[in-house]
């Protein structure tokens, strides 16, 4: 019985210590977005640039995502029956 709490005793106090190891982590991870500007066209996950989109993905398969640069603005595209579609725009500035 004295054996039975000292395993427990032990594996508890090593996930005690498991657990205060890991936060650190999560806590760098989280703050990585703050520091990137809000105008770029990348966030980092898992330390690598992910592109930024603002896809909308609809429940028949089909989406539609707008990128955004500079002055310009590409809309991509993708049907239920897979057509591709993009298009692009610039506005000048005047």
């Amino acid at each position: 019985m004295f054996g039975l709490g000292r395993k427990a005793l032990v594996l508890g106090s090593v996930a005690v210590f498991a657990a205060a190891g890991l936060a650190p982590v999560a806590v760098a991870q989280q703050g990585q977005n703050e520091n990137i500007p809000k105008g770029w066209n990348y966030e980092i996950r898992d330390g690598k640039r992910v592109p930024k989109s603002n896809r909308m993905i609809n429940p028949d398969g089909s989406w539609r995502e707008e990128v955004k640069q500079g002055n310009c603005v590409t809309v991509k595209e993708r049907s239920a029956s897979g057509e591709y579609k993009e298009t692009r725009q610039c506005n000048p500035t005047g």
